[in-house]
């Protein structure tokens, strides 16, 4: 197992939505375009490119594409359910209706409409804007878009549009995954972007992995540090840790003698995830609204920082000792000042 150290923000954590029974309703495998013997990924599949199709950013005057979008997740909420499946195959909306007025479905398992639509589903129909543009996601579910290799090793410089996103593909062996890889993007412009990881979609496009099996912090929200803004994920094989500011900010705000004593307190440990061998899509996005990005992405084997490696390890131990010291000294100071 390898840890998956992420700088920036992570996914929304919604898993599941309401979807409500939608009016003069249509077989649900001609509404999704698939046939009865269809399988699980080929529902999911096939829901995914029509909901990016009818998504309300990318048909904002287009009242019919609203409905449209509301009928494909009415049809997936029956045909995602094993259970309500059966039902329909066996007796039509009629079993369906038995079971309630309204459906809820899992979203942890759709990848690319996981966090992107699950705010839409819970008010359908109400164009509110997603975190990656539905033009962006269906040309990459499509596989129409443009992919540049990055050997390991290498970076590339470039602009990328706003609202648009460059993708690279980087092919790593069975030694280099098992050494650790890092993927990062910086801007030296102090531009807004977004670093996304994309798996292989059966249609043979790509889809955005907002939640998936291996990978669990995905979408990663470039931060500033210093005149640089940055943005990495990083697969190591061994406990890694990253410091939130926000925990000692939160402190301070609340009781500024406290936050003496969370200094050491944002140090979390990140995710224990796996890269396995094999190519691997990234993208970088851009996140200004009103101008293009400036960036640069590099690829890096771990061992090629094998002494920084180590000195990385003992320093988080040292933090962490220090941490706990700093929580023994905080009980003892709170006693003494509660004893006077």
């Amino acid at each position: 197992m390898g840890g998956s150290k992420t700088e920036g923000g992570t996914s929304s954590s919604s898993t599941t939505a309401t979807v409500p029974v939608i009016a003069n309703r249509r077989d649900p495998y001609e509404v999704l375009s698939v046939s009865k013997d269809s399988s699980d990924q080929e529902i999911k599949s096939a829901y995914r490119k029509l909901a990016l199709k009818y998504h309300p950013d990318k048909n904002a005057s287009n009242p019919e594409a609203s409905e449209l979008f509301k009928e494909v997740a009415y049809s997936y909420s029956i045909l995602s359910d094993p259970e309500k499946r059966r039902q329909y195959d066996s007796s039509g909306f009629e079993a369906i209706d038995a079971e309630g007025v309204d459906m809820e479905i899992d979203l942890s398992n759709l990848g690319t409409v996981n966090t992107m639509f699950a705010a839409l589903f819970s008010k359908l129909g109400v164009p509110i804007k997603t975190t990656i543009s539905a033009n962006v996601l269906e040309e990459a579910l499509n596989g129409t878009v443009t992919v540049r290799p990055l050997p390991i090793g290498s970076s590339v410089t470039g602009k990328v549009e706003k609202q648009c996103a460059h993708f690279f593909s980087v092919t790593i062996s069975d030694e280099q995954a098992k050494s650790g890889i890092v993927i990062r993007v910086t801007s030296t412009a102090q531009s807004k972007f977004k670093l996304l990881y994309f798996e292989q979609d059966n249609g043979g496009g790509y889809s955005l992995a907002l939640q998936f099996k291996f990978l669990i912090y995905d979408i990663i929200s470039c931060r500033k540090t210093g005149k640089v803004t940055s943005a990495g994920m990083y697969f190591l094989h061994f406990q890694v840790y990253r410091m939130d500011s926000t925990v000692k900010a939160l402190a301070m705000a609340k009781d500024p003698e406290a936050a003496f004593f969370k200094r050491l307190e944002g140090l979390q440990p990140c995710e224990v995830s796996e890269l396995r061998s094999g190519t691997h899509i990234f993208a970088v996005y851009g996140d200004n609204f009103f101008k293009t990005v400036s960036y640069t992405i590099e690829a890096i084997c771990a061992t090629t920082y094998e002494d920084s490696t180590h000195k990385l390890k003992d320093i988080e131990q040292q933090i962490l000792r220090k941490r706990t010291e700093l929580r023994q000294f905080e009980t003892e100071y709170r006693q003494v000042c509660f004893e006077f």
